[in-house]
């Protein structure tokens, strides 16, 4: 199956999760899984939540930006893949000048 991203129509989703300003999402979704293309502006974040019934990898494409993970912060950049197992609650914060572009997973887990 091909996920075509590039021909897909973007979301603007505002304080997503409680976060800051807006979540540029292009997303692909079935009954178990949640694949995703973001984009976040400088300063807009994807607010903390806790992963209850599935985890979330994101692997960044461009940009840098942090992770808030269990408390503590991360550093990200291109190139850099980050893992929020089940159970574990995270965010992302793009505090740089540019985007902060990244591929992201939600799967369920049972």
């Amino acid at each position: 199956m091909i996920i075509d991203f590039k021909n897909m129509e973007e979301q603007i989703l505002p304080n997503f999760k409680g976060g800051e300003k807006a979540y540029a999402v292009k997303k692909f979704t079935d009954d178990r899984n949640m694949i995703m293309y973001g984009r976040l502006e400088s300063g807009a974040s994807i607010g903390l939540h806790t992963h209850e019934g599935n985890c979330e990898m994101f692997y960044i494409i461009e940009g840098t930006g942090k992770v808030l993970m269990d408390g503590e912060y991360e550093r990200v950049e291109a190139g850099v893949c980050h893992y929020c197992p089940k159970g574990h609650t995270h965010s992302l914060i793009n505090d740089s000048d540019s985007d902060l572009v990244f591929f992201a997973v939600v799967a369920e887990q049972k």
